[in-house]
């Protein structure tokens, strides 16, 4: 066994568990570091604190002189909780978070020193950050990057740091980061959905989208972690056999959690806590050392914050445990990869999820409007939906055994599907007292009866309906919520504008009643948005010719998938609602087509130096091993040697075969990265890698995990799937 790896199990074996005690009950530290309602009204004036708050829920602008209000309130509160440090928290176009600390240590002219935070560091700083990905919009010499608060987000202290969370926009205007857009994103959901949903009470000032996402994710110890260097560049395992025993026996899924891991999770939800993130629920994944942690809902852009923030605290917890977090979407081959589910629904200013149906055949015709909408939404937008949750290490989840296809479809079971085909049925134009009477007593009055003991489930469905939420089950575990919500409450956005133009031209063109109106308008977007619902297996091949036969999009990779983020009709979608300028638009397109190809190209590298540098040398060592073998039974039993030989002789002919077929591949992979590297197009050269370079993964693992079986476990130099997946 080579030194590296025999170090770094026995390091793994030997590692005493660390003990988390909970002192306090979670309710006595929940928001302990957040600048919340209750910090607020503690250190900030009442003109403050109601500024803050109009802000939050009407959008309106906080004025300069009430920022030095908040800015000083705000630093003592940090300062009295042991912050030495502020910084503009926000989301660049990498995917991940960015921070730039500043003590709020001053000097005075007098020689004297201070604690300063005004109102301008507050609301704006230039963190300039002109390294991060821009897509062309600024220019390192000549353009500057600014962070502006988020109020609708609560600063937090991490660490010795005040965080307060940020968008990130370049000197002309344009979205650097993530959260702009959703923003934008939320507020014109909002807007449109308040306006549908005064058909029904016209107390709905404000809707907000709710997210509950849900986070698998691996954990490794880390000496382990440590002696893959493909783990530590590319974030999986680019070979490896599989272990005699994976998930087979399904006995990891919902088992006794390990000491060691709980701990770790202990830990986790103890700093969750503090920073008001709440984690509500924990168990094991069906895949050994899988597990996931759930929150409960929240409002979208909130709920975006806080996993981007649990996926930094995840990691710096899991090193104080002696872990690494995997959250790649598929670490490991042969075993089920990791998903994050975006469960989605809309919440109204008078405590209504306007997705789940109520106690009244009007509250459930609300529901159906909603209902039928998202499914409407989604079956004009399915191209543009599936590029919100594309990206090179998702390629390897969607289509999996545990995942859903790339086409996006949309389960609503087979209950609701029959509501469906009942409102279907009816006949346009003015209903009839009687079939009003008979539709709202048969089909829509039994609305809340259907979903309560509505048992249908379909893990091979990317959009799922659960209830009383939307589940987006194809969302990988690495990604940034802020995409895909962004698309899902855009198109939500323009769905319910439409669906209230539809509804008042009934209204006023053909005098029709409101429901008249509104059930007329839900039968054509039935009828319209069928071929989006599917309610049977998605991973046969039989669906994807039903797909195809339906005209919905089958795109399986990323550089595909992206192609519908620059459509037109992508581009007239943001534009119309403000969400995004073409230039934005363009610009996240090539960010995202040139980190693909960067992610192949580093897995390539990091994959042709592993097989070249470390199977392949061990390959030959065992070879001379067995050759020196041949040659003593050789030198003992002379011309008869081969009878007692011809395994051995077979063995070294294997392993010659093998590695010959490990460097040709290895050198056929790096004539196309060159040829692809040549190419000034990004999107040309990201369907390259796709295309050229990426399908030699496969064929070299295939040898170099050959070799693993053949090999001597005693000098095979790489941590083993059966010791990084049963060491905990």
């Amino acid at each position: 066994m080579s030194t590296l790896r025999f170090q770094a199990i026995k390091e793994s074996l030997n590692r005493p568990v660390v003990e988390v005690q909970e002192a306090e009950r979670r309710s006595a530290i929940f928001g302990k570091n957040v600048f919340n309602e209750a910090a607020m009204r503690q250190y900030i004036t009442k003109e403050s604190f109601n500024s803050v708050i109009d802000a939050i829920e009407n959008g309106s602008k906080i004025d300069r002189g009430v920022a030095d209000q908040i800015s000083t309130g705000m630093k003592e509160w940090a300062i009295a909780k042991g912050a030495t440090h502020y910084t503009h928290w926000f989301q660049p176009l990498t995917g991940s978070t960015a921070e730039k600390h500043d003590a709020f240590f001053e000097t005075t002219g007098g020689g004297g020193v201070l604690e300063k935070f005004g109102g301008g560091q507050l609301v704006q700083q230039e963190p300039d950050a002109s390294s991060f990905p821009n897509g062309g919009i600024r220019n390192t010499f000549e353009a500057r990057g600014y962070t502006a608060w988020d109020p609708t987000s609560p600063a937090f202290i991490y660490g010795t740091t005040l965080c307060i969370p940020t968008v990130f926009v370049a000197y002309t205007g344009e979205a650097l980061d993530n959260k702009t857009p959703l923003l934008r994103a939320l507020q014109s959901v909002d807007h449109a959905a308040t306006a549908v949903a005064k058909y029904f009470d016209k107390n709905v000032t404000k809707v907000n989208p709710t997210l509950g996402w849900e986070q698998e994710y691996f954990l490794i110890d880390k000496a382990l972690a440590k002696s893959r260097p493909d783990i530590n560049l590319a974030g999986r395992t680019l070979l490896g056999h599989a272990s005699a025993k994976g998930q087979q026996l399904d006995d990891h899924y919902f088992g006794s959690i390990p000491t060691r891991v709980l701990n770790y999770m202990r830990d986790l939800e103890n700093e969750c806590m503090l920073l008001g993130i709440p984690v509500k629920t924990r168990h094991n994944e069906v895949a050994p050392n899988q597990f996931e942690l759930a929150p409960i809902f929240e409002e979208a852009n909130l709920a975006v914050d806080h996993n981007s923030l649990l996926m930094d605290v995840m990691n710096k917890v899991a090193d104080r445990h002696n872990f690494k977090v995997l959250l790649h979407e598929k670490p490991f081959a042969g075993i089920n990869g990791s998903g994050k589910h975006n469960n989605w629904s809309l919440a109204t200013n008078t405590g209504v999820n306007l997705l789940s149906p109520g106690s009244t055949p009007m509250k459930n015709l609300q529901f159906l409007t909603f209902f039928i909408n998202t499914i409407a939404a989604v079956n004009k937008y399915e191209e543009l939906l599936r590029s919100a949750i594309a990206s090179a290490s998702n390629d390897h989840r969607l289509g999996a055994n545990e995942a859903p296809p790339a086409i996006i479809s949309v389960f609503i079971g087979s209950q609701l599907t029959a509501v469906l085909d009942e409102l279907e049925k009816l006949k346009n134009g003015k209903l009839s007292p009687e079939a009003k009477t008979d539709l709202k007593l048969n089909v829509v009055g039994k609305i809340p009866e259907i979903l309560l003991d509505n048992t249908d489930r379909n893990r091979t469905s990317p959009f799922a309906f659960t209830g009383n939420k939307f589940e987006f089950r194809a969302v990988g575990s690495t990604a940034n919520c802020a995409k895909p919500m962004t698309v899902l409450n855009a198109i939500m956005a323009k769905q319910l504008i439409e669906f209230k133009a539809d509804v008042d031209a009934l209204i006023k063109d053909k005098a029709m009643k409101k429901d008249d109106a509104i059930f007329n308008v839900l039968k054509l977007y039935i009828k319209e948005s069928k071929r989006i619902r599917f309610e049977g297996d998605g991973y046969g091949e039989a669906w994807e010719k039903e797909a195809a036969k339906r005209k919905l999009s089958n795109n399986k990779t990323t550089p595909e998938a992206l192609e519908a983020q620059v459509s037109k009709k992508t581009i007239s979608l943001y534009e119309e609602l403000g969400i995004m300028s073409k230039v934005e638009i363009e610009a996240r397109h090539e960010i995202e087509v040139e980190e693909y190809a960067m992610r192949i190209q580093i897995e390539g590298r990091v994959l042709g130096d592993i097989a070249r540098n470390h199977v392949i040398p061990t390959g030959i060592h065992y070879q001379n091993i067995l050759i020196e073998n041949v040659q003593g039974l050789k030198d003992i039993y002379g011309k008869d040697f081969k009878k007692y030989a011809g395994e051995q002789m077979e063995l070294i002919e294997s392993i010659s075969g093998h590695i010959a077929k490990i460097n040709k591949g290895i050198t056929d992979m790096i004539n196309e990265r060159k040829k692809a590297n040549k190419m000034e197009d990004a999107e040309e050269r990201a369907f390259a890698y796709c295309d050229k370079v990426k399908p030699y993964f496969d064929e070299i693992r295939y040898h170099c995990d050959k070799l693993e079986l053949l090999v001597d476990d005693e000098i095979w130099p790489l941590t083993k799937y059966r010791e990084l997946l049963f060491t905990h």
